[in-house]
């Protein structure tokens, strides 16, 4: 039953981002615009915007629909102060409002002079704040049953049948062999960015939603927040690693390995912000690719472009599913890798083996 529904709603999802793709492009190209730009086309779905835009249709009138959700605009300019509308304001793009106009996703002031600081809540912003609401309401809920003793005396029902089988994968796998004794002052921190990155990662395969975790932003403050930790995890030991080296000659020393141990500190959280962000880039623009082939090979012959629809929809649907199964693989690597990088902080030292 349960492996049912979900082909179910997989296939509802697919039919939907399918059929909002094709009316978007179907319309721009009624609307006599310019030939379809894939990289255009692509980049606007997987970048940050001003509002949810579905799909855009023209009139009998010659006039446009927008099917979107509008968000708030929020500007503070060093000599307007602050500035607060709506994005539907921009018009898409086609209108200024008070001076801004809207260009390519982004915000520019008509006065070249004027400086300002772009604090608008994006569809980036809700979507993390969505995916950080339903994370706390979840995991609260079954923090709750357990104290009530379910789970504990009773068998696990509802969403702790779903949690903690992946709770305990966490601990077991990732923090006790990375951590050892220390393991459960870092657990609380492992299991959040997990969830976190997991639950923005299936929300970025529904259509019209963001790409949360393909914005390099939002990586960053990740990997960011991973450095001070371990930062704040290492000891003596590790730092002796760094700027001492017994038996190496003195020039090696300082010109060859000191510089290559610092720069290793810092390509640590490094690695964790390139590893997510292209990862789940990737797989959104492979998706969107083999999409937009449809419309190529249409604006050649028609029946070419109904010809290699078919298996440009299989191979979209392959990696697509593909990417639910990444969206899982990628939460547990940049868990499992802060872990390591954390257990090597406060490693001992050569004769602390125990």
């Amino acid at each position: 039953m349960g492996s049912k529904r979900l082909k179910s709603l997989l296939v509802a999802i697919l039919g939907l981002f399918f059929t909002v793709f094709s009316l978007s492009v179907k319309a721009n190209e009624e609307a006599g615009e310019k030939a379809l730009d894939p990289a255009k086309v692509i980049m606007e779905h997987i970048q940050d915007a001003h509002d949810f835009h579905f799909f855009t249709l023209k009139k009998a009138d010659g006039t446009e629909f927008h099917a979107s959700i509008p968000l708030p605009v929020i500007l503070y300019s060093q000599t307007k102060g602050l500035v607060v509308f709506s994005s539907s304001q921009f018009h898409h793009g086609h209108a200024s409002y008070q001076g801004y106009q809207l260009e390519e996703n982004k915000i520019h002031s008509e006065d070249p002079a004027e400086v300002f600081y772009d604090l608008s809540i994006t569809k980036n912003v809700v979507q993390m704040l969505i995916a950080l609401t339903l994370l706390v309401v979840l995991l609260i809920g079954v923090a709750n049953k357990y104290k009530k003793g379910q789970g504990v005396t009773t068998a696990p029902k509802g969403w702790q049948n779903a949690i903690e089988p992946v709770i305990t994968f966490v601990r077991d796998e990732v923090a006790k062999p990375n951590l050892g004794g220390k393991y459960a002052k870092y657990l609380p921190y492992l299991l959040t960015v997990f969830f976190f990155i997991l639950i923005n990662n299936i929300f970025g395969l529904l259509p019209g939603s963001a790409n949360v975790t393909g914005n390099i932003a939002f990586t960053v403050v990740l990997g960011v927040i991973s450095f001070f930790v371990i930062l704040f995890s290492t000891n003596k030991h590790f730092w002796a690693h760094i700027f001492w080296f017994p038996g190496v000659p003195l020039p090696v020393r300082i010109f060859i390995m000191l510089p290559v141990e610092l720069l290793g500190v810092f390509t640590k959280p490094f690695a964790l912000i390139v590893r997510l962000f292209a990862n789940m880039v990737a797989g959104h623009i492979i998706i969107l690719s083999f999409i937009t082939l449809i419309f190529i090979f249409g604006s050649m012959s028609a029946v070419a472009g109904w010809g290699f629809s078919p298996l440009s929809v299989a191979f979209a649907v392959f990696i697509y599913l593909i990417e639910i199964m990444v969206a899982f693989i990628q939460a547990f690597i940049f868990t499992n890798l802060t872990a390591v990088f954390i257990g090597q902080a406060f490693e001992g030292g050569h004769d602390d083996h125990h």
